[in-house]
C-alpha cells in the first residue's frame, strides 16, 4: 500500500507485507532508491513494523514525479516500483531547518529560524494524560523547539518505572538478538508529527546516562542497530534533528557518528 502523492518535504512512505527469514529487525536488507525528474537520486533504507510489516520512508525535496525501485533479500519484495507524485507544500510547511550564512538558522524555504526552547526530556515515556497536558500546553506556549530522549531516564522526580521500553537484546550463539518494541515507536512518531504540526522542531536525545535499564552501556552492536532502526523510522519527519547527547566519550560520538551518516539517505539535514 503506498500513497498517491505527497508534499515536498511531507513524508512519502511505502508499506510492504513479507515473510522474513531470521530475526525481521536486523537480518532483512530492505531499502528503495527514489529517483526525481530532474536526476536527482536517494537509497533510503527500511524497517520492519511488526505482523510481516516492513516500511520505507522517504522526505522528497522537489515537487514532480518521483520513481522508486524496492532492494530487497525478500524476493517477493525485490525489484518492486512504483511513483508518488510531489505536490506544492502546504501552508506552515517550510522544510527542514539548516544552516543559513554560517551563524544562523532558516528553514528550507529561506524562511529564518529563531529558535526558543524547552526541555520534555522523558514525557514520551509518561502516562498519555500528561502526554496530552503537555501537548495542550505547547500550544499555547511560544516555544519552537523541544529536547526529548528515546530512552526513558532515571533520575529526581523521575523514578517510576515507563508503560514500556523502545528495545531489548540477548546474546545468543555469539551474536546479539535485538528486537525492538515496534509499538513504543509508533507511540514515539505519533508525538513526534503532533508537534510538527505545531511548528515544534524535535531535537531527539538518542543517548544518555540518567539509566537503569542498560541502554547507556548497549555494546556496539546493539547500538548499531538501534542507530540503523531510528535513523529509518524517523529520518523524513522534517522536523526532527537527531543528537547524539551528554557525557559522551569523544571515541563514541565518532563512531556513531559515523554510523549515522552511513544509514541517513541524504534527503535532509542531521
Amino acid at each position: 500500500m503506498t500513497q498517491n502523492n505527497v508534499e515536498k518535504w511531507g513524508t512519502y512512505e511505502i508499506t510492504l507485507k513479507g515473510k522474513a527469514e531470521g530475526n525481521p529487525f536486523t537480518d532483512v536488507e530492505i531499502k528503495a532508491v527514489f529517483t526525481s525528474e530532474a536526476g536527482d537520486s536517494f537509497e533510503v533504507e527500511g524497517f520492519y513494523d511488526g505482523e510481516d510489516t516492513f516500511k520505507i520512508r522517504f522526505m522528497p525535496n522537489r515537487t514532480g514525479l518521483w520513481k522508486y525501485e524496492v532492494r530487497s533479500d525478500i524476493k517477493d519484495l525485490d525489484g518492486m516500483k512504483g511513483e508518488f507524485l510531489c505536490v506544492d507544500p502546504s501552508e506552515g510547511n517550510h522544510g527542514p531547518v539548516r544552516v543559513c550564512n554560517t551563524y544562523h538558522f532558516c528553514y528550507e524555504d529561506g524562511t529564518p529560524y529563531h529558535p526558543f526552547g524547552t526541555t520534555l526530556y522523558a514525557w514520551v515515556h509518561q502516562r498519555e494524560e500528561l502526554i496530552q497536558q503537555t501537548l495542550e500546553s505547547l500550544r499555547n506556549s511560544p516555544f519552537n523547539k523541544v529536547r526529548m530522549c528515546v530512552f526513558p531516564k532515571y533520575y529526581a522526580y523521575n523514578r517510576e518505572e515507563p508503560p514500556m521500553l523502545p528495545m531489548s537484546w540477548r546474546e545468543e550463539d555469539g551474536r546479539y538478538q535485538v528486537e525492538f518494541n515496534v509499538k513504543f515507536f509508533q507511540h514515539f512518531e505519533r508525538l513526534v508529527k503532533e508537534l510538527m504540526d505545531m511548528g515544534i522542531e524535535a531535537d531527539v536525545i538518542l543517548f544518555h546516562p540518567y539509566d537503569k535499564w542498560g541502554f547507556c552501556s548497549m555494546p556496539e552492536e546493539v547500538d548499531k542497530a538501534y542507530l540503523r532502526y531510528l535513523i529509518a523510522r524517523i529520518s523524513s519527519y522534517r522536523n526532527c534533528v537527531v543528537v547524539n547527547g551528554e557525557r559522551i566519550r569523544p571515541y563514541q560520538t565518532t563512531k556513531r557518528l559515523g554510523w549515522i551518516l552511513s544509514f541517513h539517505s541524504g534527503e535532509r539535514p542531521l
